[in-house]
């Protein structure tokens, strides 16, 4: 018999298409009453076939969509693609109607097995890009520049004024159109459509043999014209020849409205997953629950939504619907009404109100019966025992490692970013930088599923897969300085069994490489990952004697490596020596380093007075020492002074200023409270020639543009006063200008009680410490 795609009749009439738009609520509400109408002796749904044993789980008390079946090559799990289902997803209603009511309920798209093989794209079976758009082409006919508004007049606003009497009315007129569009536009720029159609209808000449004339078929509203043309079995067959395969497993997994979203990349997606989901989902006056669930939203962020204004948005929305001639209120009209009435016409609050309603953050839930890769299951189990429930909506998480539970917290997401699942992403920790203290940003994203996978060829667990992973790559690094942040991920991650094989592969690459800057590269990380000793209970003498051992190297290669530089390697030659002055402090206080601190200086010594080191490495040097309190402010006074001589060229002396009073060490503060310095630099800048001042003018912003806006503020105030305001004596006797004569003392008493109780001190803290 012929298939049906519309029309009176019985579920004996022959198979029912019922061409959808995915993830419509108008398509899925049109699908529920066309099988309550009809009641066929089975459903048919686009997806792929390997799932039909899945599909009793979409049964589940656990299973909370939206959700999305997963595919992955076994031999590749890289190689995956998901079929996302939303409660407002026409397959997934036609799925669970079948399920209640005991109809027999299969897939019927190319197996996940030919489509991983024909694509090596990470895309779901719906999300591939069409060359021809139906929806867009359909609404310009109608007249409609925007297709997403002609979609809700014609389908989703269909059932304003009461659904039709045949309820397979819509289907046919979808059918109809999308003959006459594939009879204009051939496969619409996707030949592998043929392919998937070809096995679409051999699965449903089975169903029929199995079933009898009386199934549905519930797919893209594209491909019913290809259900319903007459083709042979030999020449379907013929199409599907040849196609590679591999091996592919399935599951369910979680999914999000974001994920939905087309923005987010998604071929098949919707401009609003949480919009559509709202118009599913309310029972009726499905305007007046939207504008109260924004005036909530928009409540919890202390804006004023007052009761009156819910009830004038909703009138507004109604009014200008109306004016446009539209069956219902559609997403721009409320758009528009909460604009006006309850956001004052700013698209800021507009903003949120569309992240977290008109999109939304909802992550569906999948029963624990749902198979997955053992690696998967032991993330679950963890995730549940730390309590650190995966979210959709990015959140921070501040952990305290003396905590037990927040130490294990922070080792399995360092784990698990070694893994290449990166749930978490370190973030700048808010008042504390010591080593006690991590914080993190979290976000789930259904592609974790995919990269758990990727990730379990190293292993059944979290930690087993890690330290196997950590080994491998040590072994196979390509670098010293991927060692040795590899060795700091190791400590991070509480990997004991891979650090040795981590510290064998650093000790030979330490001892063979002789490049200055390579070893430089290696030191921070090494200095770093010392300090996680006492916190994280890891013995660290084995990277102590690596990391001095290089640090002394780097003692010895560092000056002649700074020499006769261009602007770029001078640049890279500077964040090196920032670098290894830091680690050496962190270095300081070990065992080993006895001595250290002081070659470094030496070294530092020699960098800020010979004359073939770049500037701005002089400058850097300089100021290191001063800071150290290891050079007189005297002497680097007089450094500066060489330095901004008039003999200099102005190009070599504004790198000197970029080295001395650049970065982030409180330059700016330097010259605000040093009278002499900031002199210098007074009068060099007055007397560069002007032909030249141009040239050095982009060095001198970059410099001074990263002061914080009040030491700006202040050094253009002690300039502006110049040389003759009343001040406190400096080093020399001479006055800083902007301060006054003498110290008061009464002031300076006043902040004692705060230190006391900042510092924890019992006894009265010395006036000095005020000072």
């Amino acid at each position: 018999m012929t298939p049906r795609t519309a029309g009176a009749g019985t579920a004996a009439d022959g198979p029912l298409l019922l061409g959808v738009r995915h993830h419509g609520p108008g398509s899925a509400r049109a699908v529920l009453a066309a099988l309550e109408s009809v009641r066929p002796s089975a459903v048919l749904v686009e997806g792929p076939p390997e799932g039909d044993a899945l599909l009793p789980l979409a049964a589940h008390g656990g299973m909370r969509p939206p959700v999305a079946l997963l595919a992955h090559a076994v031999d590749d799990p890289g190689r995956a693609a998901f079929w996302p289902m939303a409660d407002f997803s026409p397959e997934w209603v036609a799925i669970r109607w079948a399920l209640t009511h005991g109809v027999p309920v299969r897939f019927v798209d190319l197996p996940a097995a030919h489509s991983l093989a024909l694509t090596d794209r990470q895309e779901s079976g719906q999300a591939k890009d069409r060359g021809v758009d139906p929806i867009g082409i359909l609404a310009g006919t109608a007249g409609y520049d925007d297709p997403e508004r002609w979609w809700e007049d014609v389908v989703e606003h269909r059932a304003a004024d009461g659904e039709p009497a045949d309820p397979r009315t819509p289907f046919a007129a979808l059918a109809e159109a999308m003959t006459a569009l594939r009879e204009a536009h051939g496969d619409g720029g996707h030949p592998q459509d043929a392919v998937r159609e070809a096995y679409m209808r051999l699965r449903l000449r089975a169903a029929r043999k199995e079933f009898g004339d009386g199934v549905a078929v519930v797919c893209g509203a594209w491909h019913v014209p290809a259900l319903a043309a007459r083709t042979t079995v030999a020449a379907d067959r013929a199409l599907l020849k040849g196609i590679p395969k591999v091996k592919a497993e399935l599951t369910w997994v979680p999914w999000t409205h974001r994920r939905l979203a087309r923005h987010s990349g998604y071929g098949a997606g919707i401009e609003s997953p949480g919009w559509y989901g709202h118009l599913f989902a309310a029972p009726d006056r499905p305007v007046e629950r939207w504008m109260t669930k924004v005036a909530g939203l928009l409540r919890g962020t202390d804006r004023t939504v007052s009761s009156a204004d819910v009830i004038e948005a909703v009138r507004l929305a109604g009014t200008l619907a109306a004016l446009r001639g539209r069956p219902a209120v559609g997403l721009g009209e409320a758009t528009d009404a909460v604009r006006a009435v309850m956001c004052g016409g700013s698209d800021v609050p507009l903003a949120l109100v569309r992240d977290r309603l008109v999109v939304g953050e909802i992550l569906g839930e999948v029963p624990d019966v749902a198979p997955a890769v053992p690696l998967q299951r032991d993330l679950d189990r963890q995730q549940r025992s730390l309590r650190l429930r995966p979210e959709a909506e990015g959140r921070e998480l501040e952990l305290d490692l003396r905590k037990d539970t927040d130490a294990a917290r922070s080792r399995l997401l360092h784990r698990l970013r070694l893994l290449g699942v990166d749930w978490g992403e370190p973030a700048a920790g808010r008042g504390s930088t010591g080593t006690f203290r991590e914080s993190w940003r979290l976000r789930w994203e259904p592609e974790l599923f995919v990269r758990t996978a990727e990730a379990g060829v190293w292993g059944t667990t979290v930690l087993g897969a890690a330290t196997a992973r950590a080994e491998s790559e040590a072994v196979s690094a390509s670098s010293l300085a991927g060692v040795t942040v590899l060795a700091e991920q190791c400590l991070l991650a509480g990997l004991p069994e891979a650090l040795p094989v981590v510290m064998r592969a650093l000790a030979d690459r330490a001892a063979l490489d002789a490049d200055v800057g390579h070893l430089a590269d290696a030191l921070p990380a090494l200095a770093r990952s010392l300090r996680y000793g006492d916190v994280r209970s890891t013995d660290t003498s084995a990277l102590e004697e690596v990391a001095v051992g290089l640090a002394e190297r780097v003692c010895v290669g560092l000056p002649p490596a700074c020499t006769a530089l261009d602007a770029d390697a001078a640049a890279e030659a500077l964040r090196r020596v920032d670098g290894v002055h830091t680690a050496i402090a962190l270095l300081a206080g070990t065992v080993r380093a006895d001595g250290l601190p002081e070659r470094w200086a030496a070294v530092l010594h020699r960098l800020s007075t010979r004359g073939r080191v770049a500037g701005v490495i002089r400058g850097r040097a300089t100021r290191l020492l001063l800071d150290d309190g290891r050079l007189a402010g005297s002497e680097a006074a007089r450094l500066m002074g060489l330095a901004l001589s008039p003999g200099t060229a102005p190009a070599d002396a504004a790198s000197w200023i970029e080295g001395f009073v650049g970065g982030a060490g409180g330059g700016g503060l330097l010259l605000v409270h040093d009278e002499a310095l900031l002199g210098l630099v007074d009068t060099w800048l007055t007397g560069i020639p002007a032909d030249t001042f141009t040239d050095v003018l982009p060095l001198l912003r970059r410099t001074f543009s990263a002061y914080e806006p009040g030491v700006r503020r202040t050094l253009g105030e002690l300039v502006r006063r110049g040389p003759d305001a009343g001040g406190t004596r400096g080093e020399g006797g001479a006055t800083a200008p902007g301060f006054g004569g003498v110290l008061d003392e009464a002031r300076a008493d006043a902040v004692v009680p705060v230190l006391r109780l900042l510092l924890g001190a019992e006894e009265p803290v010395p006036r000095t410490a005020a000072r």
